[in-house]
């Protein structure tokens, strides 16, 4: 290695060191001591973690007579509301798991109502649990389309643009339903969360 490329290793390296000491990581738990909040500060941006999500920051309302989706056996949350920014990008997540005793049509039909404030709304179906992936195809283009072969049982409601989304994903649970609210907000550049 010649004297150029030791130069750049060491000072990539110490520019690494440099934001790993500039960094801040602060947990905060809950009353069982289990984490409730993470939140990890760079100078480069940041990652905000909680699984205390508010279902107000879905934008969408509770479906009547719902419940709080009981954490799984393997002890995960069914709520959680994440955001990350960094140099020119950003994304933030917030998503609420929720059961009724209702069918799945009489949720559909109560949440396209309430997603039409935020444009057109997109009924796609799937046979599989809902991907909350981003549905672009990787052009300029911003609408929001149905994945896979849209077929199934289970459903997934979508409004808004693909930068700025409100999904409410719905599948059959016994006589009734379990189902999620969902917002993503991405941003580059141009914009802002």
């Amino acid at each position: 290695m010649s004297f150029p490329n030791k130069l750049g290793s060491v000072f990539a390296l110490s520019f690494v060191l440099v934001l790993l000491s500039a960094c801040s990581i602060n947990v905060k738990k809950n009353d069982t001591g289990e984490d409730k909040n993470v939140d990890i500060n760079t100078p480069v941006g940041g990652i905000h973690v909680s699984n205390g999500a508010d279902v107000r920051d879905t934008g969408l309302s509770v479906y009547p007579g719902a419940r709080l989706k009981p954490k799984d056996n393997d002890g995960d949350q069914k709520s959680a509301n994440v955001d990350i920014s960094g140099f020119g990008f950003g994304v933030k997540v917030v998503a609420v798991e929720y059961v009724s005793d209702d069918p799945p049509a009489k949720l559909i039909a109560f949440y396209q109502d309430q997603l039409k404030k935020y444009g057109n709304v997109l009924q796609c179906r799937s046979s599989s649990h809902v991907n909350y992936t981003r549905s672009g195809d990787g052009n300029d283009s911003k609408q929001l389309k149905c994945e896979g072969d849209n077929t199934g049982k289970n459903v997934e409601l979508k409004a808004g643009t693909e930068d700025n989304q409100h999904i409410v994903a719905v599948e059959p649970e016994g006589n009734g339903s379990s189902f999620a609210l969902v917002y993503v907000r991405t941003h580059g550049k141009e914009t802002s969360i």
